[in-house]
């Protein structure tokens, strides 16, 4: 299994626009950090969680040329904006064969894609609008692209947002949590690689803080953590990474992790 962290930051980015701040401004390259999403290799998948506005850029640093399929935590824009981007991939190989991109996600997000982007659901296509297939996921039950079974994992990004995480075997991807039932935090219970949500060290009204966010670590006990969706309120990666306990790490753009 591998995953590779497309992006880290929020709905932002960091730097962020006219900021000034240190992170911002630095240098090094692990505070440059673009919007939330990450590919997951795994028994014979190539998946990409969420494609916000940087997914071309993503795939393209990556040098990604297939995908199986996107999975969705949620409609917020910095999660679905790149998805007009998946044309690229239907038509990779060109006039040979087309494409479809399958996305999985609940039946809200899924509303939203469909509203978002009509033209790509209409009967009367122009030519070259992406090519989607949706599936609709409940957010209690496992479900299964090829032969892996995928977990969802329910959860609050506020009291408004339903948000949904994803466990794929030993590893589980959480991002935009803010609250967890226990009884979804018992899905995640054997976990060795968790990656979760730590938008900063003070607290946020819809995000984990480095304090919840390690709250859940404490209970699960991963063997490896990576903190993602990170602010630049959450300082230098040099500096704040010295402030984790043993185990846990900042994620930053094109991480790798091998299990």
């Amino acid at each position: 299994m591998k995953i590779t962290l497309l992006g880290t930051g929020t709905s932002q980015g960091v730097p962020v626009i006219g900021c000034q701040c240190a992170v911002c401004r630095s240098t090094d390259p692990r505070d440059k950090r673009l919007r939330t999403s990450a590919m997951v290799e795994w028994q014979g998948l190539r998946l990409v969680i969420d494609a916000g506005p940087d997914f071309r850029q993503q795939l393209l640093r990556e040098g990604v040329c297939r995908l199986d399929a996107i999975l969705l935590t949620h409609e917020h824009k910095d999660h679905i904006g790149g998805l007009d981007d998946v044309r690229a991939l239907n038509f990779v190989d060109y006039p040979t064969a087309i494409h479809p991109v399958d996305i999985y996600a609940t039946e809200r997000t899924l509303r939203c894609v469909r509203k978002d982007f009509d033209y790509a659901f209409v009967s009367d296509k122009y030519r070259g609008v992406p090519e989607i297939r949706l599936h609709t996921i409940d957010r209690y039950t496992p479900f299964r692209i090829g032969e892996a079974e995928i977990v969802p994992i329910a959860g609050q990004h506020s009291p408004r947002f339903e948000v949904t995480g994803f466990r794929f075997g030993p590893m589980a991807y959480l991002t935009d949590f803010k609250t967890i039932e226990p009884a979804e935090i018992e899905k995640l219970k054997g976990v060795e690689v968790l990656v979760v949500n730590a938008l900063r060290f003070a607290p946020h009204d819809s995000h984990f803080n480095v304090d919840e966010a390690l709250e859940l670590v404490a209970h699960l006990r991963p063997r490896r953590t990576i903190l993602t969706h990170l602010a630049h309120e959450i300082g230098l990666y040099a500096s704040a990474r010295e402030r984790l306990p043993e185990g846990v790490e900042l994620g930053y753009d094109g991480m790798e992790i091998v299990y």
